[in-house]
C-alpha cells in the first residue's frame, strides 16, 4: 500500500496489492485520470491512452491546439471550458459567471486518514490502514480553492473520496453543484446497476446498458429514499457473481442525492455522485469552507460477490462507529405487530416475559409509549411518558424487564411533530414549511426544522432526560415520512439553498451527541423501514429496519438486493406472525427464521399467541442463532441464485476459516413434476471434507461443482409440501478423530 509521485512526469500512483489509482497534472496544470482498476507495476510510467488534437466542434485554448477538455478524462471537471458533460462543480459568481478553471497547486500525503466536519465517512483505526493524498487545486479569477481528498486502504481494493470548497477571494461566491466525485471511464463498455423500489419492496436490482446518454437515479426527497439507493455498480457487461470487472460506489450520505453516467459520442464514461443540485446552493463568504460528503469507491475482478463482501467487510470494519462493531447483535422481541399502540404495562409485562422464556435477549417497546400517542394524530415530539399506560415510566418499565433477565430498548422518532403536541403549539416555527401556503402531511405528521441548532438541542434535551433516567440498551430511530415544503421559517431568502443539506447535517448532529452521550445504546436507524438504508446511517446506527415488510417471501428478495451493498450485520430482520400483517399470506414459521436469520435476527409478534409446536420452535430457532450468528452476521456472505429470476432462490454464509457454512434455498412455488435441482456452493475449502447437517459427508470441491439437490429430503430439517417452502443446510468441516 502506499503513494508514489513520479515526479518527471506528475503522476500520482495509489496502490496497494489489489488495485491501481492512478491521476496526472496535465499539459494546462488540471488533474486528470489516467487508470483505475487491477494493481499495475508502480514504476511504470502511464501513458495518456486519450486521443487529442484538433476535432470538429471540440474546443480548445489557443495556446495549445493539441488538448480539449472534451476528450480528457477529468478528475473535477467545471462548466464552460469546452467540457460539454455534465460538470463536478458549478459556482455563481457576483457578476453572474458560471466559468471556473481549476489549476494545480499543490499536493500532500499522510499516513492514516482526516475526519470530515459534520458528516460521517470511514476512519482508521491506526495510521497504518491508509494513507491519503490532497492534490489542492485554485481558480484565482474566481477566488475558488478546491482540495480532492483520496485515501487507499491497505487491506481493501477500496478508494475514498470527497472534496472541500473554500472561497479564497474578497467576493462572495455560491455553490450550485458540488458532487464528491467524478470518474471519466476511458470507454463505455459498462452496465449500470441500481437498486430501487418503494415502501414494502426496497432495493431491487436493476441492471441498464449505459453505451449511449445519460442514466440517472436521485432523491428529493430530503432522505436517500425508499425509490434510489445511493449505491450503484459500473459492471463490465460480461460480469457475473463470479467472474469479471465490477466497481461499488457508496454515498456515504442520507439525503438528497444524485448518481449519474453519462455515455459520450466518443466512447467515454463519465460517472458521478453527490449532494443533488436541485433545490441546493450553498454561500460561501471569504474563507467559508464547504465539505462534500464521501464516496467510497470498491473495486473487484472477480465478480459482484467479491465485490459484495469487500464492501461488507470494509463498512463492519471501518465505518460503524459503535460498541457494537463487529460484536453479535442481541436477539430481540419488538411489540410493534403485537400491540401496536394499543397497550398496558401489564400486556407489554406479559409479552416479555414470555420471550425470556424463549431465549429472547432484548425487548423493545415500539410507538406508544410518549405524550398524548395513542394514535398516529397525536404526541410526536412531546418526549415524555404516558403514565396512563406506563404508571412508573419508562425508568420503571426498564427495571422490570431488566429483573426478567432481558434489556430493554425504546421506539423514538425524534424528526417529526404532530400539530397535536405540546412542542408545536408552543413552537410552531419549528416546523418546516411556508407560512403562505398550506402543509401536507405524511402520517398525519411534519417534519421539524432540524437546520436550526435550537430545534435539535431541544430534542436532545427531552430524549437524554429520559434515556439517562432509565437502563435502555437499544434505540431504535425512526423516520415515517418524506419533507415537503422545504423552507426555514425566519431564516433569509439567501439561505433557503441550505436546507436540505442543513436538515441531515442536523440529524447526524443529534445522532452523534446522542452516541457520544450514551455510547453503549445499540442504535437502529429505520424510516418507515428501507427509506434511509445507507452508509451514512451506518457510521451512526450499526444496523437498520430492512423494511416494513415482514413477510417472508418478499424479504427474500430485499434481502438479496441489499447485499449487493450493504453488509448482513446491518439487516434488522424479525419472524412476524402469520398471515403476515403486511400481504396476508400464509408461511411456515420455519421459512420465516430462515429468512430472518441473515440478518441481526428477532421477533414481531406475540409469542403468547403461538400452538405449543410453534413455541418450541421459536425456543429451537432462538438456540440455533446464538450458535451460529456470528456466522450469519460477519461470514462471507455468496449469492447463489436469484428470486428475481427463478422460482428457487439461495444464499449461503461462510465463516472466515472456511469451517462452518449455511446454505438456505427458498421455493416460492410448489411446481409438479419437475426435474432435480442442484445448487451449486461457493466459499468452502476445496480440499476439507464437509459434514453436511450431521447426516453426510462432502468435500468442498464437490459441493462447489457438484452441489447439493434442493430437493434431497435425506438433507432436510423438513420438507414441505406447501408453497413457499424453505430448507436449511449446516456445513461443517469434518475432523477425524
Amino acid at each position: 500500500m502506499g503513494i508514489k509521485i513520479i515526479e518527471e512526469n506528475k503522476q500520482f500512483h495509489l496502490f496497494n496489492s489489489k488495485i491501481s489509482y492512478v491521476l496526472k497534472v496535465n499539459s494546462e496544470n488540471e488533474i486528470e485520470q489516467l487508470y483505475f482498476g487491477n494493481y499495475i507495476n508502480v514504476e511504470q510510467v502511464i501513458e495518456n491512452g486519450q486521443t487529442m488534437g484538433i476535432r470538429p466542434l471540440c474546443c480548445n485554448l489557443k495556446e495549445d491546439e493539441n488538448f480539449t477538455k472534451e476528450l480528457a478524462l477529468l478528475e473535477y471537471p467545471s462548466f464552460g471550458s469546452g467540457d460539454f458533460k455534465y460538470p463536478a462543480y458549478e459556482i455563481l459568481q457576483e457578476n453572474g459567471s458560471r466559468i471556473s478553471n481549476l489549476k494545480y497547486v499543490s499536493n500532500s500525503i499522510y499516513k492514516g486518514k482526516k475526519d470530515i466536519p459534520g458528516l460521517p465517512a470511514s476512519y482508521v483505526n491506526a495510521d497504518s490502514e491508509a494513507d491519503t493524498l490532497e492534490i489542492v487545486c485554485e481558480d484565482k479569477a474566481v477566488g475558488l480553492e478546491v482540495t480532492l481528498y483520496y485515501t487507499i486502504w491497505e487491506d481493501y481494493p477500496v478508494v475514498c473520496r470527497h472534496a472541500r470548497l473554500k472561497n479564497i477571494g474578497n467576493q462572495k461566491i455560491e455553490i450550485e453543484r458540488a458532487l464528491s466525485c467524478n470518474i471519466d471511464f476511458p470507454d463505455n463498455e459498462y452496465n449500470w446497476m441500481h437498486f430501487e423500489g418503494a415502501w414494502g419492496r426496497e432495493r431491487y436490482p436493476v441492471e441498464r446498458d449505459v453505451s449511449t446518454g445519460i442514466t440517472a437515479i436521485e432523491s428529493m426527497r430530503g432522505h436517500s429514499s425508499a425509490n434510489y439507493n445511493p449505491f450503484v455498480i459500473i459492471k463490465r457487461k460480461n460480469t457475473d457473481e463470479k467472474n469479471g470487472e465490477a466497481f461499488g460506489v457508496n454515498l456515504v450520505y442520507s439525503g438528497n442525492f444524485i448518481a449519474q453516467c453519462q455515455a459520450d459520442p466518443y466512447g467515454k464514461l463519465r460517472f458521478s455522485m453527490g449532494i443533488n443540485p436541485q433545490w441546493f446552493k450553498w454561500e460561501l463568504n471569504a474563507n467559508d469552507i464547504f465539505d462534500t460528503p464521501e464516496v467510497v469507491i470498491s473495486h473487484t475482478a472477480c465478480g459482484l460477490n467479491d465485490l459484495s463482501n469487500t464492501i461488507h467487510r470494509f463498512m463492519n470494519n471501518q465505518m460503524v462507529r459503535s460498541t457494537y462493531k463487529n460484536k453479535p447483535r442481541p436477539i430481540l422481541l419488538n411489540n410493534w405487530e403485537a400491540t401496536e399502540m394499543d397497550f398496558t404495562e401489564e400486556s407489554i409485562l406479559k409479552i416479555a416475559k414470555k420471550g425470556k422464556e424463549a431465549g429472547v435477549e432484548l425487548f423493545v417497546l415500539d410507538d406508544g409509549w410518549f405524550g398524548k400517542r395513542n394514535n398516529d394524530y397525536a404526541g410526536l415530539g412531546d418526549w415524555f411518558v404516558n403514565t396512563n399506560k406506563l404508571p412508573e415510566g419508562i425508568k420503571g418499565l426498564s427495571e422490570k424487564i431488566n429483573d426478567m433477565g432481558l434489556k430493554f430498548g425504546i421506539w423514538i422518532e425524534p424528526e417529526m411533530v404532530n400539530e397535536d403536541s405540546d412542542l408545536y403549539r408552543a413552537h410552531p416555527d419549528w416546523i418546516l414549511g411556508d407560512p403562505n401556503q398550506p402543509n401536507t402531511l405524511g402520517r398525519h405528521q411534519m417534519v421539524l426544522d432540524y437546520s436550526k441548532k435550537e430545534v435539535v438541542d431541544n430534542i436532545f434535551q427531552q430524549l437524554y432526560a429520559i434515556i439517562v433516567n432509565a437502563n435502555i440498551s437499544y434505540i431504535k430511530w425512526d423516520m415515517n415520512r418524506s419533507i415537503t415544503e422545504c423552507y426555514s421559517i425566519g431564516k433569509e431568502a439567501s439561505q433557503q439553498g441550505k436546507i436540505y443539506h442543513k436538515y441531515i447535517l442536523g440529524v447526524y448532529d443529534l445522532y452523534e451527541r446522542l452516541r457520544t452521550a450514551f455510547p453503549d445504546i445499540l442504535f437502529e436507524s429505520c424510516a418507515s423501514g428501507g427509506a434511509r438504508f445507507d452508509a451514512g446511517m451506518l457510521y451512526y446506527a450499526p444496523q437498520a429496519w430492512c423494511s416494513d415488510d415482514t413477510d417472508a417471501v418478499e424479504r427474500i428478495k430485499i434481502q438479496y438486493g441489499t447485499s449487493y451493498g450493504y453488509p448482513i450485520s446491518m439487516v434488522g430482520s424479525h419472524v412476524s406472525a402469520s398471515p403476515n400483517q403486511q400481504t396476508g399470506r400464509n408461511t411456515d414459521i420455519r421459512t420465516r427464521a430462515n429468512v430472518a436469520y441473515y440478518g441481526t435476527f428477532g421477533y414481531e409478534l406475540d409469542l403468547n399467541e403461538l400452538s405449543e409446536e410453534e413455541f418450541s420452535e421459536v425456543k429451537r430457532q432462538i438456540e440455533f442463532m446464538k450458535e451460529y450468528r456470528e456466522v450469519f452476521q460477519y461470514g462471507r456472505y455468496y449469492r447463489l441464485r436469484s428470486p428475481f429470476e427463478n422460482n428457487t432462490a439461495a444464499w449461503m454464509v461462510v465463516s472466515e476459516d472456511k469451517n462452518t457454512a449455511i446454505v438456505s434455498v427458498f421455493k416460492k412455488y410448489k411446481t409438479p413434476n419437475m426435474g432435480l435441482e442442484r445448487i451449486k456452493l461457493q466459499g468452502l475449502d476445496a480440499a476439507k471434507q464437509y459434514l453436511v447437517n450431521d447426516k453426510r459427508k462432502a468435500y468442498g470441491d464437490y459441493l462447489m461443482e457438484y452441489g447439493v439437490a434442493s430437493m434431497d429430503s435425506d438433507e432436510l430439517w423438513f420438507e414441505s409440501d406447501e408453497d413457499f417452502s424453505s430448507k436449511l443446510y449446516v456445513l461443517k468441516a469434518h475432523v477425524t478423530k
